[in-house]
């Protein structure tokens, strides 16, 4: 299986099976002496890890991280980053009953199609519990770019048809946790709770969306012509399980524009070129131009609900998939940290490569 690797410089490998003995990876790249914040990589795990509220499954994993190399003393020695997450909480019998049979809208079939066979506990390789992994490494490349006085918050804006409007200067992005859906306004985020609670009872799944908003990032991040900033993010973003669309600045909306409307126009304050508005998102021409940097990423329902579906089996006889086993009503809120991560991920290897551009 190949792509398992993310990033030139600063690059993550990952390994591991949703009910394998552990999961884990390798960050390559890393410079020497960064202080290594156990306890912030921890916290980043603890948002995304299951168990953590009635609107999260309800598999039970501590997600401990343990780091096996390329620290030392509390710093980074520039050699790689081996790290390990052991899984404890599996129920393979969960997944007994979709053995030979094809769950909709999950990769069963494409996985048996490719490889001649597939983990069916859980998904495998392509269950979001490898998404630990990336918050581990995401978390440590969000350790080099604070360095630089880059920050990285995401959270959610959007479960099914309810949106949170306010433009994200308008919020209080430290209370992004204060809640465990993850949505900074505290009104708003009572009724998406309520609202995935109704749907988790009905024994169905539900959508929604992520806004990420990075600041204080420098001018000059991202490689023209095909490692545009922007396609680099989006295709973190796209790689992550259940992810179905991704817009940065004006986005889609920008089709209805005219240049005249679009255009953001240059001005020169406190000594700095600036742009007076930012419909283009903090990123012009594939790079980075210093204003804020903001997108969304759009979810899927979960693809396993507690409901009958018809599907058919290995042999191409119709079956009825039972929704069994423990899942997420709504992936979202689990997902914020992911999304930060993956952020992360590529701006720190971007970081990286920006070194190089000039003397």
């Amino acid at each position: 299986m190949a792509g398992n690797l993310i990033g030139q410089l600063f690059r993550l490998t990952t390994y591991g099976e949703s009910h394998g003995k552990s999961i884990g990876g390798i960050i390559e790249g890393c410079p020497a002496g960064l202080s290594i914040d156990l306890e912030f990589i921890q916290q980043q795990l603890d948002y995304r890890k299951p168990g953590q509220s009635n609107i999260t499954t309800q598999r039970k994993e501590e997600d401990q991280v343990e780091f096996l190399s390329g620290i030392f003393e509390g710093r980074t020695t520039g050699t790689p980053i081996g790290f390990q997450i052991i899984n404890k909480d599996q129920k393979s019998k969960d997944y007994s009953h979709i053995k030979d049979t094809f769950r909709p809208s999950h990769a069963d079939f494409v996985y048996e199609e490719k490889y001649g066979n597939r983990d069916y506990r859980g998904g495998g390789r392509s269950s979001a519990r490898e998404t630990a992994c990336r918050v581990v490494a995401g978390s440590v490349a969000q350790l080099l770019l604070k360095t630089a006085g880059v920050e990285i918050d995401s959270y959610v804006q959007q479960v099914g048809n309810i949106h949170l409007e306010k433009h994200y200067s308008e919020l209080d992005l430290t209370a992004i946790f204060n809640n465990k859906v993850r949505c900074p306004d505290a009104t708003l985020a009572e009724v998406m709770i309520s609202y995935i609670e109704k749907i988790k009872k009905e024994g169905d799944t539900v959508g929604g969306a992520i806004q990420t908003v990075v600041k204080n990032c420098p001018v000059g991040l991202g490689e023209p012509v095909f490692d545009k900033l922007h396609a680099d993010i989006a295709k973190a973003m796209l790689s992550i399980n259940a992810v179905k669309g991704f817009e940065y600045g004006s986005g889609f909306c920008a089709a209805e524009m005219l240049g005249s409307q679009h255009n953001d126009e240059f001005v020169k304050e406190g000594g700095k070129v600036k742009t007076k508005t930012n419909l283009s998102g903090g990123i012009q021409g594939g790079i980075s131009n210093g204003e804020d940097i903001y997108f969304r990423t759009a979810f899927k329902p979960v693809a396993t609900i507690m409901r009958d579906q018809k599907s058919v089996d290995k042999a191409g006889e119709e079956a009825v998939v039972k929704g069994k086993g423990r899942h997420d009503p709504c992936v979202v809120p689990r997902a914020v940290p992911i999304v930060t991560a993956m952020t992360a991920l590529v701006l720190a290897d971007h970081f990286l490569r920006n070194r190089t551009a000039k003397i």
